[in-house]
């Protein structure tokens, strides 16, 4: 019945939008003009990229302009994974308003070598093209696991070629219809499915191997773990995992036990909280890919402020599969000074044509620290490789900064993934200067003096894209200790005013064993600062982080800005007068147990 009403409102809004219209006389004039017609009560359209979405404008929690980032970053990757993918399957992917293809190099010398093998790699040309609106026999078949409006798959409709299907699945029956009425919207019923069904069921009855989904991309509300054995299961081989968690505050050592119960993985309170809630995610998908005899092979990684997102490949193989342990990694955090070590959960060695798995010899550490004669906090374990792969990334890179009017947020992307391809890769997480300063109670040194300081002492070093002032570098905690004792010689503090128990009074009470240098090096400021892209996320509205929780049915929810005003300061702001409380009898009272209103009625009497 709701179906033929809206079929019935829909004809006759056109009808009488076409009765009250000229025709159109220019095609392409036609298609820019916002199409209103067939819109219910209480609804708007919301654009972003090539789509234009129909969603009830009360209910905020549909569309979170915020996550334009994210969407925007999937399109890219999908698009260079279909490029890699299809070019064996002799397809040729060609997106609209992107240039020849050029490696992008952050070195101030053009690599000439990469450019002539790009050119060479395109001059055999494949037998078939297409771009993205056009379905491909041959292409790749995506699911989105948790669509709600199915603004992300009607966007990879439009925007990624070389798609074979889309399938936009969502429990809410209201989301589904709404996710076919987006698809009718927007001309991509050819290539996207709507389904209303439970994901990880529609995931495990996809294992089979000519079943399984070539990419599946799942962005819950919070915590993606009840999924990931299912999406495990059910993408293909060398399939693409996109997986975005919204839980930071659990995976960034709010709650380690429930880290643990979700991700199978403790999560410390640390400054590189945001690089090891990557990491955990990644052991958690290794951890169950391993059941299955399959393992991952990870992209890209990033952590903005409150999510996290990767993108992971599945392969199968038993054997690299026993690479897992190794892989692994502990963490001990120093809970006086910081300093962190990791111990591998397990060593492989190469014996001829044989590899030799052992367990791993430890612990890195004593009872105490070394540097503060503090104790230590486990962690773990953590995806201890590298959490990028390096020539992906340099496509991804080079086809957004070639096409930067193809997202609205390429600037951002490009700064990025620019930050990405200057991390060292070997170092797992980092350290930040103001803690490192904040712990002896001395002034915070400059970045470049810093850096500079550490490369003058032989050490490799460089940014990290999940922190702004933080440090990754090969070198060992001592000589960050050593760097920070010879710089707070110059900047000297109070030594009279620190506990001789403190961390700070343990650290200053030994002497350098090296000399620092902090003058400053040329190649201690990296290109894309030097350039001054957009690396971290600016703030585009008030209240612009996570949107709160869409009610089970999908109805419409109430004003979340009224909301956050009526909760916002509860305890800071308390009623002290008595005007002010509230004039109507409470449940307590019948019983004469509220002191309030007892009260109030004495008051009244006397």
């Amino acid at each position: 019945h709701w179906l033929a009403c809206l079929k019935q409102r829909w004809f006759l809004s056109s009808c009488r939008a076409e009765s009250m219209s000229p025709a159109p006389t220019d095609a392409a004039a036609d298609e820019e003009q916002p199409r209103l017609e067939g819109l219910l009560p209480g609804e708007t359209v919301v654009k972003e990229g090539k789509a234009a979405i129909l969603f009830p404008s009360a209910n905020e929690v549909f569309y979170n302009p915020v996550q334009e980032f994210n969407r925007d970053l999937t399109c890219a990757v999908i698009t260079e994974f279909a490029r890699d993918l299809l070019a064996q399957r002799g397809v040729k992917v060609v997106v609209p308003g992107e240039k020849e293809r050029v490696v992008v190099s952050l070195s101030e010398e053009a690599n000439e070598a990469d450019v002539q093998t790009e050119e060479k790699n395109g001059a055999e040309e494949p037998a078939v093209t297409v771009t993205a609106g056009e379905k491909c026999e041959r292409g790749l078949r995506v699911l989105e696991g948790l669509a709600a409006s199915g603004l992300r798959s009607v966007r990879f409709a439009l925007e990624v070629p070389g798609l074979r299907s889309v399938t936009a699945n969502d429990f809410s029956t209201k989301a589904a219809a709404l996710i076919a009425r987006n698809a009718q919207y927007n001309g991509v019923n050819h290539l996207l499915q709507a389904s209303c069904r439970d994901a990880s069921m529609l995931m495990y009855e996809m294992r089979g191997k000519k079943e399984r989904y070539d990419v599946i991309d799942l962005d819950p509300y919070g915590s993606p773990a009840s999924f990931l054995d299912a999406a495990v299961q059910a993408v293909s081989e060398g399939g693409l995992l996109c997986i975005t968690c919204t839980d930071m505050a659990v995976m960034a050592g709010n709650s380690g036990e429930t880290c643990y119960s979700k991700y199978g993985s403790v999560s410390i309170k640390a400054k590189y909280c945001h690089e090891m809630a990557l990491r955990i995610i990644l052991h958690s998908l290794e951890q169950r890919a391993g059941v299955y005899q399959r393992y991952i092979q990870p992209l890209l990684s990033v952590s903005v402020d409150f999510y996290i997102r990767v993108f992971v490949r599945v392969f199968t193989g038993q054997a690299t599969v026993k690479n897992s342990a190794s892989k692994q990694a502990l963490v001990y955090n120093c809970v006086g000074c910081g300093s962190f070590h990791l111990q591998r959960m397990g060593r492989r060695t190469s014996n001829g044509k044989h590899m030799k798995y052992s367990p791993a010899t430890g612990p890195p550490v004593g009872p105490e620290c070394e540097h503060c004669g503090q104790r230590h906090q486990l962690g773990g374990p953590i995806w201890a490789e590298p959490i990028h792969n390096l020539p992906f990334v340099q496509k991804v890179l080079s086809a957004v900064s070639g096409n930067p009017s193809r997202f609205g947020t390429s600037k951002r992307i490009e700064g990025m993934l620019s930050m990405v391809t200057e991390e060292l890769e070997d170092v797992p997480l980092y350290y930040t200067v103001d803690s490192l300063s904040s712990t002896i109670h001395c002034n915070t040194p400059p970045l470049l003096q810093f850096r500079s300081a550490l490369l003058h002492a032989g050490h490799r070093v460089s940014l990290a894209h999940a922190c702004k002032n933080a440090i990754k570098t090969d070198a060992p905690p001592a000589v960050l200790w050593d760097i920070m004792r010879c710089w707070e010689k110059a900047n000297p503090v109070k030594r009279e005013k620190l506990s001789e128990t403190s961390p700070s009074f343990k650290i200053l009470a030994s002497e350098p064993s090296l000399e620092a240098c902090f003058t400053v090096r040329e190649d201690a400021n990296p290109q894309s600062r030097k350039r001054h892209l957009t690396r971290f996320q600016e703030n585009p509205q008030a209240f612009w982080g996570p949107k709160a929780r869409a009610k089970a049915g999908g109805g419409i929810s109430t004003n979340l800005q009224d909301k956050r005003k009526k909760c916002q300061n509860k305890r800071k702001n308390q009623i002290t007068d008595s005007s002010q409380l509230k004039d109507f009898p409470c449940m307590k009272r019948l019983s004469g147990t509220c002191e309030l209103c007892c009260n109030q009625i004495k008051s009244d009497l006397t």
